[in-house]
């Protein structure tokens, strides 16, 4: 949820820009803070709530999770490298990182048998693939938006939207929810 919602934010911050307007532009950046900011805050009351007994707690990196994020780093960076040896606009490493990174929540859903994982991942899969194919056309400029803003929007509302359910869901006598 923290990192959802604090890559979210990063993705909207950094690609909100031109061709949108210097207004629309602000206001993007202004509520994936704002966003942020809330589910650091409902992660906080959250955690207070939820104390987990001794030896319950799953543990959600283990050696699938590595391996995940061993492919992830590789891809990330050797496909940027790729990108740049074959003359694509700079637009294209935002795509790129869209891409790879849904395709990372894709993989991990089965690893942490989290199917709800799968749909953000799905969709900014999407989107990277959606900006790649936007870096051939005479709408690159629209890239960042595509792959970026958005992708960062669907982290938000994620991140958001679990962590409301987290909050409103009421703990039951004697310690952690329900999972």
């Amino acid at each position: 949820m923290l990192i959802g919602a604090i890559f979210g934010a990063v993705f909207v911050v950094v690609n909100a820009q031109s061709p949108l307007n210097a207004v629309t532009v602000n206001l993007l950046r202004a509520a994936a803070c704002l966003a942020a900011a809330s589910v650091i805050a409902m992660w906080f009351a959250t955690a207070r709530r939820e104390r987990p007994a001794a030896g319950s707690q799953r543990n959600m990196f283990g050696r699938g999770y590595l391996i995940v994020v061993a492919a992830e780093a590789i891809l990330l960076f050797g496909g940027l490298r790729v990108l740049a040896a074959l003359g694509r606009p700079e637009q294209a490493n935002v795509a790129w990182v869209a891409l790879v990174v849904g395709v990372h929540f894709i993989a991990l859903a089965p690893i942490w048998k989290d199917w709800g994982i799968a749909v953000p991942g799905v969709v900014l899969t999407l989107l990277g693939a959606g900006g790649l194919v936007l870096t051939w056309t005479a709408a690159v400029a629209w890239v960042p938006f595509v792959s970026g803003v958005l992708s960062g929007v669907m982290l938000l509302i994620g991140a958001v939207s679990f962590g409301w359910r987290a909050v409103t869901t009421r703990t039951p006598q004697g310690g952690a929810s329900p999972r």
